[in-house]
């Protein structure tokens, strides 16, 4: 008897210990890595706030001389070491171009108008100083780069003015500069006309090989073709647009995956090796957020377009990583997780939810996304953790061991794109949200279309 009842307070001492045990770790609080918690209208515009001031503090936007440093105010005779300032903001370049972009979009969004002040007072430098730098050229010889202008003036390369240019054309849309169509006439003469193209008329570069495709290009194209149909209304901008995403599809999208292979060369054929870097596919996915923004319902491409949209943040959903950021090499977990594609899949997503375009189910996918590029903006508002400018490579290792840094300029525009789009799906009045509760145990997001349920 005494063995029974021995047996017995050991049996129970272990179901209570066990039952004991659940209970406890039933209440365990999870541990995020970033915070899972439900951003605000505030919270958002204070760090998109804090990334345009420290943007806009990277330069004088003045002209001076290399050799001794100081400004130089006297433009009547050439001076053949004048250069563009150092400094993000005072740029010709794809990643300034993304910013300005952002900056209209914010204020479109927002209202405030600090954020569209930088277009003008850029473009209205860069109009106004160019024809000193094509005196001094003239005068002691051609130069293939002007310091921070870089090939400004002539375009070699998509790199060299499509993104800029894109911003340029919304820039003209408010202010209407005449003294911008120089500008916006010659880059659509460049991608239009002197870009190199593969024989079926998609855009391409010579290098790696001499006849390769960089999904990079999409962006570096399409917003500018997009905005040129915008600007002139005619038609063939926005087909060649849609052309150039569907065709390098054809040889980039890789069905199976959901994603775009980072390049592809004419030589490689069918067998090159693939590689799903982050960031080549989130131009591709902003590009593509562009087109559809502007592109006719009725366009026999638009179907198409959106599939690949559609098909690939399903894709990127189940890639997202438990921080809320996504990968360098988007399906390989041990490599470094990266702030750029992180904030144009958050941006995308985000979009897509607003306009309509993919379910509002993953609206959890964006605001994660958020949180975690917002934990990348330092307090002086500089973007960390985005990775430096990446070639198309074909081999892991390069793409493992790329660096990142605040310098990196590719993460500031999509950091203020991304910030101003879930402003938007916070303010998105078709939704409801059950918001996750701080310190509970069991609680997540719900995005719920308010059409869909009983009105209370």
């Amino acid at each position: 008897m005494h063995k029974l009842k021995s047996a017995i307070w050991v049996v129970g001492a272990l179901f209570f210990n066990s039952t004991t045990v659940a209970q406890e770790q039933s209440k365990r609080i999870p541990d995020y890595p970033v915070a899972y918690a439900m951003p605000t209208v505030d919270t958002v515009t204070d760090v998109l706030n804090n990334v345009r001031e420290y943007y806009e503090s990277t330069s004088s936007q003045t002209i001076i001389d290399g050799k001794t440093h100081e400004v130089i105010s006297d433009f009547s005779s050439p001076n053949q070491f004048a250069q563009v300032s150092d400094g993000f903001s005072s740029e010709w370049s794809y990643t300034h171009g993304v910013v300005l972009s952002a900056f209209d979009y914010i204020s479109e969004v927002t209202g405030d108008q600090r954020f569209f002040r930088n277009n003008p007072q850029f473009y209205d430098f860069v109009v106004e100083k160019l024809p000193y730098f094509k005196l001094i050229s003239d005068t002691y010889g051609y130069k293939e780069k002007i310091g921070n202008w870089g090939r400004i003036l002539n375009f070699h390369a998509l790199d060299d003015c499509g993104s800029i240019g894109a911003a340029m054309i919304k820039t003209y849309l408010k202010t209407k500069n005449p003294d911008y169509l120089p500008l916006i006439n010659r880059t659509a003469e460049h991608i239009s006309n002197h870009q190199f193209r593969l024989d079926d008329g998609t855009l391409a570069r010579h290098r790696p090989q001499y006849q390769s495709i960089w999904a990079d290009d999409i962006y570096m194209s399409v917003p500018f073709l997009a905005n040129m149909g915008v600007l002139t209304g005619n038609p063939k901008y926005f087909d060649d647009a849609a052309k150039q995403i569907l065709q390098m599809a054809e040889r980039l999208y890789i069905p199976q995956k959901e994603l775009f292979d980072h390049g592809w060369s004419v030589t490689s054929g069918d067998y090159d090796p693939r590689f799903y870097w982050g960031r080549a596919n989130g131009w591709t996915l902003m590009a593509m957020t562009e087109l559809l923004g502007v592109l006719p319902d009725e366009h026999k491409s638009r179907q198409p377009i959106l599939h690949l949209y559609r098909s690939m943040i399903r894709s990127l959903a189940n890639l997202q990583d438990g921080s809320g950021f996504w990968h360098n090499l988007l399906d390989r977990p041990d490599s470094f997780l990266e702030t750029s594609a992180t904030a144009m899949f958050t941006f995308a997503i985000a979009k897509g939810i607003n306009q309509g375009w993919i379910n509002h189910v993953y609206g959890p996918v964006a605001i994660t996304g958020w949180n975690a590029v917002k934990s990348q903006v330092q307090k002086n508002g500089a973007v960390d953790g985005t990775v430096e400018g990446t070639t198309f490579a074909h081999d892991s290792t390069y793409y493992y061991h790329r660096g990142r840094s605040i310098h990196a300029t590719h993460g500031y525009g999509p950091t203020l794109y991304a910030g101003a789009e879930i402003i938007r799906l916070l303010q998105n009045e078709t939704l409801d949200i059950d918001v996750a509760k701080p310190n509970a145990v069991n609680s997540t997001f719900h995005f719920r279309l308010k059409s869909e349920w009983p009105q209370k």
